[in-house]
Parts: structure tokens; sequence; C-alpha cells
């Protein structure tokens, strides 16, 4: 006998929440900040050895720039990120309207800070 039970939403049709996707990223950005921090030890390393690196025109080309700015986005996202989740640790934040709230602040901090960073 089959029991006539609702589907459960899938991925076609659920709208996609803003809680959801910075959780989502916050863990992307945690693997990218971890593969971009190996590939800057490694040229911190090799220009210990070899100081002509930097010379070099493959890593003052604009895909390692590009590279570097992305990875200070997810640095400054990570960061605001994660202190947004020790406020959801000590119990507050929890409601929908200051998750939506928090979360646009992440968002808008992120680029106010990061063009600080490059422009300041």
């Amino acid at each position: 006998m089959k029991k006539n039970r609702p589907l459960s939403p899938h991925l076609s049709i659920y709208k996609a929440q803003i809680s959801s996707v910075l959780s989502i990223t916050h863990r992307v950005s945690g693997i990218i900040l971890l593969l971009g921090s190996i590939l800057m030890s490694w040229l911190i390393a090799a220009s210990v050895f070899y100081p002509e690196i930097w010379e070099c025109s493959c890593i003052n080309s604009c895909v390692i720039k590009f590279m570097i700015f992305g990875w200070t986005i997810m640095l400054f996202f990570h960061l605001l990120n994660g202190i947004r989740h020790l406020f959801w640790d000590a119990g507050y934040g929890f409601d929908i309207k200051t998750m939506n709230k928090t979360g646009m602040l992440v968002v808008i901090l992120t680029a106010i800070l990061t063009c600080l960073f490059y422009f300041y």
C-alpha cells in the first residue's frame, strides 16, 4: 500500500536563500584560501632561493594578479562570515530578518574592505 507523502523540494524548484548561499560560499572560500595559501607559500619560499622569480613574466601576469585579487576577496569574506558564525554560536541573530540583514552586510563589507585594501 503506497502512502501519499509530499515530495521534498529538489534543486529545480528550490529557491536559494542568502543564508544557504553564504553557507556554501563560506565552505568554498575556506578551500580557496587553503589552496591560495599553499601557492603563495610556495612562491615566497621559491623567492628566497631564487630572487629573480619576481622578475619572471609568469609571476607578473594578469592571471596571477587576478588570482591574488580573488584570494583577497575570499579572505575578507571568510573573515566576516566567520564573525557572523561566531555570533550564531553565541546564540544571536537566528531570526530570519537578522540573518538576511547580516548576510547582506557580510557581502557589502567584503566589497568595501577589498576596495579599501587595494585602493588605499
